[in-house]
C-alpha cells in the first residue's frame, strides 16, 4: 500500500511538473501569463514603434500610398526611367495633338510632349514639398521642444510668437510674400524654389511647434524622465535619449500629411503665376499653361494628366499620414 501510494504521488508530481514546464514554455513564447493575463516577468514589451509597424503592415491603405509615393519619388529622381523624350523639345506644328502612340498624353500649346513634362514635373513639385516639410519640421520641432522642456517665460514667449504666425493663413501668406519679392526672367531656378520653400517654412512651423510642445508636456511627467534627472543626466542627454524618441511620432505623422499639402500649395502658387514659372517644369506650371477656357474645351488632356498626377501625389501622402496616425495612436496599444 505504501509503495502504491508513493508511486501515485510521484505520478502526480510528474504530471504537475510537465504541466508547469508546458506553461513556462507557453509563457516564454507569448510573453503573457496564462493565469493572470499580464506580462511575464523578464520579457520585454513591444515599443510603440514596433506596434505601429505591426499595424501598418496590416493596413492596405499604407501599401497603396507607399507604392504611389515610391513611384513618384522614382519619377523625381530618375525621370529617364519612365520616358526617353526631352520635355523641352517642342514642335509648334504638333501643338495640341491628341494622345497617340507617339505622344501618350498628347502635346501642349507649344507642341511639347505632355507625358514627358508630367514625368519631369514630379521633380520640382516633390522637391518643394520635401524641402518645405523638412524646414517646417526642424524649426517647429526645435521651438516646441525648447518650449515644452524649459517651460516658464520662455514657453510663454515662444508660444505667443507662434500664435502670431499661426494666425496668418498659409496660402494667403505665401501669396503676399511671393508678390512682395517677385521673380524675373533672370532669376535662377534654385532661387525660385527656395523662395517658395521659405514662404511655406516661415508660416508653416507653428503647427509643428504646437504639436511637439504638447507631446513633450505629455512625456515629461513619466517616471523614466524623473529617474534620469535624479541620476544627474544633463538636459541634452535627457532630450536626445528620452524625450525626443517618445515625442516625435505624432510630429512625423503630421509632417507626412503636410508634405502633400505643400505640394498642392506649390501647384496653386504656380497656377497664380507667383510660384515656379517657365522654363521650370512642374505640375503646377503645366496646369497653369492648360487652364485657359479654350484649351480646356479643345484639349482637355493638357489639364487632365498633370492634375491627375498632382491629385494622386497629394492623396498618397495624406493617406500615408492618416495610416500612420492610426498606427501611432496610443489608445490602440
Amino acid at each position: 500500500m505504501t509503495d502504491t501510494k508513493n508511486q501515485a504521488e510521484q505520478a502526480t508530481i510528474g504530471a504537475s511538473g510537465a504541466e508547469l514546464a508546458g506553461s513556462a514554455v507557453a509563457e516564454d513564447l507569448t510573453g503573457i501569463d496564462a493565469t493572470t493575463g499580464g506580462p511575464v516577468v523578464g520579457t520585454r514589451p513591444r515599443s510603440l514603434w514596433t506596434d505601429a509597424w505591426y499595424d501598418l503592415r496590416r493596413n492596405p491603405l499604407f501599401w497603396i500610398s507607399g507604392v504611389l509615393i515610391v513611384l513618384f519619388i522614382a519619377m523625381a529622381v530618375a525621370p529617364g526611367l519612365f520616358t526617353s523624350k526631352d520635355p523641352g523639345s517642342c514642335d509648334l506644328g504638333s501643338a495640341r495633338h491628341i494622345p497617340s502612340n507617339v505622344h501618350w498624353f498628347g502635346t501642349d500649346i507649344q507642341g511639347c510632349d505632355v507625358y514627358s513634362r508630367t514625368i519631369y514635373g514630379a521633380r520640382s513639385s516633390i522637391l518643394v514639398g520635401l524641402l518645405a516639410t523638412l524646414a517646417t519640421t526642424v524649426i517647429g520641432s526645435i521651438v516646441g521642444l525648447v518650449a515644452g522642456f524649459r517651460g516658464g517665460w520662455l514657453d510663454a514667449l515662444l508660444s505667443r510668437i507662434g500664435d502670431v504666425f499661426y494666425a496668418i493663413p498659409l496660402l494667403l501668406g505665401g501669396i503676399i510674400i511671393l508678390y512682395t519679392f517677385p521673380n524675373d526672367t533672370n532669376t535662377p531656378y534654385i532661387v525660385i524654389v527656395l523662395k517658395v520653400v521659405g514662404a511655406l517654412a516661415l508660416l508653416g512651423w507653428p503647427s509643428i511647434a504646437r504639436l511637439m510642445r504638447s507631446s513633450v508636456l505629455q512625456v515629461m511627467p513619466h517616471d523614466y524622465i524623473q529617474a534620469a534627472r535624479a541620476l544627474g543626466a544633463k538636459p541634452g542627454r535627457i532630450i536626445v535619449n528620452h524625450v525626443l524618441p517618445n515625442a516625435m511620432a505624432p510630429v512625423l505623422v503630421v509632417a507626412t500629411i503636410n508634405l502633400g499639402t505643400y505640394i498642392a500649395i506649390e501647384a496653386t502658387l504656380s497656377y497664380l503665376g507667383i510660384g515656379l514659372q517657365e522654363p521650370a517644369i512642374s505640375w503646377g506650371v503645366s496646369i497653369s499653361d492648360a487652364s485657359g477656357l479654350g484649351y480646356v474645351m479643345s484639349a482637355p488632356f493638357m489639364l487632365l494628366f498633370p492634375s491627375m498626377f498632382l491629385s494622386l501625389a497629394v492623396l498618397a501622402f495624406i493617406f500615408l499620414g492618416e495610416a500612420a496616425q492610426g498606427a501611432f495612436d496610443p489608445k490602440r496599444h
